[in-house]
């Protein structure tokens, strides 16, 4: 499941459903969390529920209310038909476990990972239900209300140390547990060119996909998160380099070693570019 742009739509707001869904976007998150007021809740599951009944050509995910709220069953019952569920609270493998009596065939769960203290020491054990996971993503807002801090960023934009730690140990865990890794938002919404700074530092690190609040940072993420032709030709050229010399370790390549990190990589790139030459 390729997931570059993954874009939220509060679930209360149907008026907005065809429009994200025709961003480009590779998902739909439709919203019954935090987007959407208390006394809206039901209004949002009737909305999601309807729209989830007819067919549609891009995946919709629907982000439901923490498991151990009083709103699961209701909020299940509207989402039958959704492709996954990102799960908000999200603590470790054990509450993705608590989830799986609820799921549909076919469903996938992506954890949001990182919004309470406790959920930051169970980041390195997702392997445990990776079968059910699509990815592993995290966010920034929860986590400082949660222990009383001032903000997660800086005033220029760039996370504080607390949170760069939080988004490494993501990117880590999502590795570790072999599921994509999953980038937060980008809040300032009109800010074109923070954002593509902001989704190519993530595929820099090795994040494969980003969370988006707006049909307009769509395209920039799914430029982001694409591998160029450049990229894609000499990844190419790794794979078929060693193809050829199958019990080389290590390989010269346009006058530099290449070993098996970068036969690695270079798979990695294919198969994010859905080239069939990963597979070699």
């Amino acid at each position: 499941m390729r997931l570059r742009s993954l874009i939220f739509v509060p679930g209360d707001r149907p008026d907005r459903f065809v429009k994200a869904s025709q961003s480009g976007a590779d998902a739909i998150i439709l919203d019954l969390e935090d987007s959407v007021a208390p006394a809206a809740k039901n209004k949002a599951r009737e909305s999601v529920s309807a729209y989830l009944a007819r067919p549609a050509a891009i995946r919709r995910f629907v982000r439901i209310n923490p498991v151990d709220g009083d709103s699961l069953e209701a909020d299940m019952a509207c989402c039958a038909a959704a492709d996954g569920i990102v799960l908000p609270k999200a603590q470790g493998a054990a509450t993705v476990a608590s989830l799986l009596k609820h799921l549909t065939s076919g469903m996938q769960i992506l954890p949001i990972a990182t919004e309470t203290p406790q959920a930051i020491f169970e980041l390195g054990g997702y392997g445990a239900v990776a079968d059910w996971l699509c990815g592993l993503t995290w966010g920034a807002e929860d986590l400082p209300a949660a222990i009383g801090a001032m903000g997660s960023r800086h005033a220029d934009g760039s996370y504080t140390s607390p949170y760069e730690m939080v988004r490494s140990l993501t990117l880590f865990g999502a590795h570790a547990a072999g599921v994509a890794a999953i980038e937060t938002v980008y809040p300032a919404i009109r800010d074109e060119q923070g954002l593509a700074a902001y989704a190519a530092r993530g595929a820099f690190d090795g994040f494969t996909g980003m969370m988006a609040l707006h049909p307009a940072q769509v395209p920039i993420i799914n430029a982001a998160f694409t591998p160029t032709r450049v990229q894609i030709e000499q990844a190419r050229r790794i794979v078929t380099a060693f193809a050829e010399a199958p019990h080389a370790g290590v390989l010269m390549l346009d006058g530099k070693m290449i070993d098996a990190p970068h036969l690695a990589q270079a798979r990695k790139i294919l198969l994010r570019a859905d080239d069939p030459e990963s597979g070699r």
